[in-house]
């Protein structure tokens, strides 16, 4: 038998491998099942990580660094019992409902590392001597805009559902993901270039370094990754991931653009604050 044909052979047994598992209902509740597991582990550090601030600083509100933790509690808390019922969700009509409860933790996730963007970007422009009274106003104008555009294409899918506007939906996510990707570049590659001008003369300013440029490479592959994704997941329905049926794509999916870079931020910013002479801890109003 010669080399191309026993390639051949390989490589429809693959393509049946990756069939049978998708169309396999104990497989597809195993992965379903995996991903649950996964999300709450990660709801379960950030929520830990959260407590471990409280206690640290219990003098303070809700700083931008407690906000970001229980986010990321609350998203992949949500993410975890979605996927727990990831069977009955399919079921559920009016199919809006189905939408909802896939895109909101997206969207949530979105806000959350948009909320370290503007960390940074605050810690940067005051560096600088440059106002940051605009920086806030626009932030909770860009994710109003993002949630009214999002609530808007829900509203006409349930009035009635077209295809263009779940395509445009899709469309409308990988923009924002971009624009994500783009900030973090923006801010976390202004931030990074800042930092490496001061002399590295302390171990904690070449941890800060590091932390900046580890967590900006990270965020920015995961929304460009999710991009990228999301496009796909408009025009070819090989690449639907609001389907059952295709749990694989939906764990390789999931691991890369939330779970991963969720919990190696996590990891990275799990040093806790100082107790006393806190100058850039601010909170949230």
């Amino acid at each position: 038998m010669g080399t191309s044909a026993v390639a051949a052979i390989e490589m429809t047994a693959a393509s049946n491998w990756w069939d049978d598992v998708n169309a396999s209902a104990v497989w597809q509740d195993r992965i379903f099942h995996a991903l649950a597991a996964l999300y709450g582990v990660v709801a379960a550090v950030a929520v830990v990580q959260l407590v471990r601030i409280q206690l640290r600083v219990p003098e303070f509100g809700w700083t931008t660094q407690k906000v970001f933790h229980f986010l990321n509690f609350l998203v992949n808390g949500v993410r975890c019992i979605v996927f727990v019922f990831r069977r009955d969700i399919q079921k559920l009509s009016p199919e809006i409902v189905q939408h909802i409860l896939l895109d909101m933790p997206s969207l949530a996730f979105f806000t959350t590392y948009a909320l370290l963007v503007l960390f940074w970007a605050e810690i940067y422009y005051q560096a600088r001597a440059v106002s940051t009274d605009g920086l806030r106003p626009s932030f909770f104008t860009i994710n109003g805009v993002v949630y009214a555009v999002q609530i808007a294409m829900w509203l006409i899918l349930w009035w009635k559902p077209i295809p263009v506007v779940v395509i445009l939906s899709k469309m409308f996510f990988a923009g924002v993901s971009l624009f994500a990707a783009l900030g973090f570049l923006l801010y976390g590659g202004r931030l990074f270039l800042m930092l490496q001008r001061f002399p590295v003369e302390s171990k904690g300013r070449r941890k800060k370094l590091q932390e900046v440029g580890y967590v900006t490479t990270i965020c920015f592959l995961c929304f460009l990754v999710r991009c990228i994704m999301m496009c796909f997941d408009a025009f070819d329905q090989a690449a639907d991931l609001d389907v059952l049926d295709h749990p694989i794509l939906n764990f390789i999916y999931y691991l890369l653009v939330e779970i991963l870079p969720s919990s190696l931020v996590l990891f990275i910013l799990r040093k806790l604050p100082p107790k006393r002479g806190i100058t850039q801890y601010h909170p949230i109003r």
